[in-house]
């Protein structure tokens, strides 16, 4: 797998230690109509930046726009690397803005407590906390799947599936005028991908443990957890550890409705981030990087709301308000524990027999 191009992009302000400059009138305006959320999260910036360290990894241009892409952290320092670190992603796929929405709606609640819940800050003291909540901004304001590009992200890897993949949908080079489109072979990898992989690189490959979450809508009916790989059928090397995972949340949450799976299951396919992300990760030595990808089962909003099949933002968002608030409630059990999960991995992570006996069944599990 060759690597990819570093970011230049001088004209980003890394460090953000104060409140943003207010937004032009005009500006404010056109993102309140069509990106409300990069508002939400700026207000959350300014309203906590003595609690939030926030950082532009870059600017996407649109439309006479500079789109920041923002990082957050909180919590543990990024100095000592022996504190695990969680990393939470959205926005991947800008029609899918719920899941941008809903990691905003559990930081502002998490941000919210840390003001008073002693609990709640000792328990940070001991994770570093990095949230990515809108990765593909151009894409959410144009309300699409791809980037600016025409490119979907999320099939603009450098892994190349071993096995067929569905027509278009596991990705292809077709051109950007059809979904799920790859991007030109040899090219460098989107503006996107590079500035997620610069946060990956500088948060993630550092730590001994390291958990992440991405979230999606647009599949099925019930929510999944969905771990790589999507390029081979075989079961990934670190099975035992999301079997463990697996374990852990249904012994603590034994109602819940998620379905915790491989995505190879239901489809392969080219180019996916995470594929990429865990691939680098194992060449680190002392390392263990448990990647999770939350796709959200919007079939079922359409199959309640039927009339939301001719809105193509439908297809991946609650569109009533009840349930979109419902939603948004939905998922926040889920943050909270991976948050305690990560911290206190070495109370669940398989070691010795263990690995062995989970791995065996794994396999019988999802083989």
């Amino acid at each position: 797998m060759k690597s990819v191009p570093p970011v230049q992009n001088p004209a980003s302000p890394r460090g953000i230690k104060s409140a943003l400059p207010k937004r032009p009138p005009q500006e404010r305006k056109r993102l309140k109509k069509a990106l409300p959320e990069l508002l939400w999260l700026e207000r959350l910036i300014n309203t906590y930046s003595s609690t939030l360290d926030a950082s532009c990894e870059g600017l996407l241009p649109w439309q006479g726009l500079q789109l920041p892409f923002y990082c957050l952290t909180l919590g543990g320092s990024a100095a000592d690397k022996k504190t695990p670190v969680l990393l939470i992603t959205g926005g991947v796929h800008g029609i899918e803005r719920i899941g941008s929405q809903v990691i905003l709606a559990w930081l502002s609640s998490l941000l919210s407590r840390l003001e008073w819940d002693s609990a709640l800050q000792q328990k940070l003291s001991r994770l570093r906390l990095v949230v990515v909540p809108i990765v593909n901004p151009v894409g959410m304001f144009a309300n699409r799947r791809a980037n600016g590009n025409g490119v979907d992200l999320n099939r603009n890897g450098l892994v190349t599936a071993e096995d067929k993949v569905p027509f278009l949908v596991g990705g292809h080079r077709i051109g950007s005028w059809l979904p799920w489109y790859r991007g030109s072979a040899g090219q460098p990898q989107e503006l996107e991908y590079r500035l997620l992989q610069q946060v990956v690189e500088r948060e993630v490959y550092p730590r001994a443990m390291a958990m992440a979450l991405d979230l999606h809508s647009g599949f099925g009916t019930h929510d999944r957890l969905w771990f790589p790989y999507a390029y081979r059928k075989k079961l990934i090397g670190s099975i035992e550890n999301y079997l463990a995972l697996k374990l852990l949340w249904e012994r603590c949450f034994p109602h819940h409705n998620y379905i915790f799976e491989p995505q190879s299951i239901h489809y392969l396919s080219h180019g996916d981030i995470w594929d990429d992300f865990y691939l680098q990760a194992k060449k680190r030595e002392n390392h263990t990087f448990i990647p999770l990808t939350l796709e959200m089962g919007s079939w079922a909003w359409v199959k309640k709301r039927p009339a939301q099949i001719f809105n193509f933002a439908g297809m991946f968002n609650p569109q009533k308000a009840h349930r979109h608030s419902r939603v948004l409630r939905r998922h926040l059990s889920l943050l909270d524990f991976l948050l305690s999960a990560a911290i206190d991995y070495r109370e669940w992570l398989p070691v010795d027999e263990q690995v062995k006996l989970l791995k065996q069944a794994a396999h019988v599990l999802w083989n």
